[in-house]
């Protein structure tokens, strides 16, 4: 739907004219390399994408919340602000509720609002539908009762949201990616100092190419929560020797000379994983900043398969994926994107070639697998905002 058609979806769920409604948009965002080390306090290099989620919204006076979605079948949900808590069956509106949730915290008062939102990116696909839904939501409360708190506020609010709420301790970088992201740029980002640089996504004769497997991802929340628990136990075990909070605190150098330390496999392997996606991050930036991107397509590659052996994250569908991928011609990189468990690998193509690699990765996936995956050209926009 575009936006007229949206305004006139929003007026026949909820009545009223168009002139009190305000439009806002929330990118997804794709994370170049860096995964499962925000939460370990290392680096990471998303970008926010051009496509993501649409909001209509109107104030209300009377303590009611009711969201619609024109993504999911159904009456709108309606709230009490002063009673609405998590349960299961609320779906997707979970996400908006703990965002009402953390602003209530800060007790900032507003009297409720009428929410539309349309995505237009896929759901569960690991481009962050959720951190952009809920980004998406802090804006419009920010914007709507005029609250005044900075982007980076919303960001950290909205993590909150999801930790405390949702119950997925997930870190910080798909939230600051949504929040914060430039066009054409991607950002350096230290998750545990949240310092960034931004860096020109300078790709010459090459694309983004984003594939989803649509593969189901049921499992993503349950084994990220593992993840995070393995990780702090590497952490725990290293701290006998070493002054140090998370797997970020310490260099390559330092983790090989102390990983005897980590006496429990599964830990150890978790930790080899992040220690050296750290560096392969910082790597990778630096070369984007000078064009060497043979160089960091084959940082691509190391890092889908450290995801696949050392952390265990990829999984039949993914792992097909970016095989086929790697092996066409034209592509310098290619590997998982987000939490994984299913959802979308990145590539690195020469524009020569993506037609072609649309078509044959797309078949060489289905003949394996018996599933189609989706293929979209990553545009690179601009953070939440009202429009």
């Amino acid at each position: 739907m575009n936006i007229a058609e949206l305004k006139q979806k929003f007026m026949e769920l909820y009545g009223g004219s168009e002139s009190d409604l305000a439009v806002f948009h929330s990118p997804g965002r794709v994370n170049l390399i860096g995964e499962h080390t925000d939460y370990n306090g290392g680096y990471v290099f998303p970008c926010a994408l051009t496509f993501g989620t649409y909001g209509i919204a109107r104030k209300r006076q009377d303590g009611i919340l009711r969201l619609s979605s024109t993504n999911f079948e159904g009456e709108p949900q309606m709230f009490w602000l002063d009673n609405a808590s998590y349960d299961e069956k609320h779906g997707w509106a979970n996400y908006l509720l703990g965002v009402v949730k953390e602003f209530q915290k800060l007790e900032i008062g507003f009297g409720g609002i009428d929410v539309l939102i349309s995505g237009d990116m896929p759901a569960n696909a690991g481009l962050s539908s959720s951190a952009s839904v809920e980004v998406l939501m802090s804006v419009i409360i920010n914007e709507l009762y005029e609250c005044g708190l900075p982007i980076i506020e919303l960001v950290k609010l909205s993590q909150r949201a999801e930790n405390n709420f949702v119950g997925v301790n997930c870190g910080i970088m798909d939230q600051f990616a949504v929040g914060m992201g430039k066009k054409d740029m991607a950002m350096l980002l230290n998750c545990d100092t949240l310092e960034h640089r931004y860096i020109p996504v300078i790709l010459g004769n090459h694309s983004l190419i984003i594939a989803n497997t649509n593969q189901p991802r049921e499992l993503a929340d349950t084994k990220y929560n593992e993840r995070r628990i393995e990780c702090e136990k590497a952490v725990e075990m290293l701290r006998t020797k070493l002054d140090m909070q998370l797997l970020g605190d310490i260099s390559c150098e330092t983790f090989e000379e102390y990983k005897h330390l980590i006496t429990d496999d599964v830990a150890l392997k978790r930790a080899t994983h992040v220690i050296y996606e750290i560096e392969r991050t910082k790597k990778a930036a630096e070369c984007l900043t000078k064009g060497d991107l043979k160089v960091f397509g084959q940082l691509m590659l190391e890092s889908h398969d450290s995801l696949a052996t050392l952390y265990e994250v990829t999984g039949d569908a993914l792992d097909t994926l970016s095989q086929a991928a790697r092996l066409h011609k034209g592509v310098l990189g290619s590997r998982m994107t987000g939490a994984g468990f299913g959802g979308c690998t990145v590539s690195l193509v020469e524009n020569d070639y993506v037609k072609d690699f649309i078509k044959n990765v797309g078949r060489e996936y289905e003949k394996k697998k018996g599933l189609k995956a989706n293929f979209y050209i990553a545009g690179i926009g601009d953070g939440a905002r009202k429009l």
